[in-house]
């Protein structure tokens, strides 16, 4: 029962992050990197991708979180990533 019940919290936690990181990236896209250039060259995502995974894969020696989760959190940010490039080439600006 007790693993059931840490496999369903692990699960959770993978989806919330991943929805955090594609989130946080898209909202960072477009709010700081709107005057940036070079945010809209095609390896910028995958990049994004690459490096959240690898800031989550220490998190991996907790006993929530797997290779799994850092891999849906770099997915989550390069997915953002392009999610935010696309909607400032659209010019939907989040101005504050």
């Amino acid at each position: 029962m007790f693993g059931t019940i840490f496999n369903l919290a692990a699960l959770l936690i993978t989806a919330a992050a991943g929805v955090f990181s594609f989130g946080f990236a898209r909202g960072f896209v477009r709010r700081r990197l709107r005057f940036v250039d070079a945010v809209r060259s095609p390896g910028i995502p995958i990049l994004a991708a690459v490096v959240a995974a690898l800031v989550v894969m220490p998190l991996t020696l907790l006993p929530l979180v797997s290779g799994l989760t850092a891999a849906v959190v770099g997915l989550g940010a390069g997915l953002g990533t392009r999610s935010g490039v696309k909607a400032l080439q659209r010019g939907d600006v989040v101005v504050r």
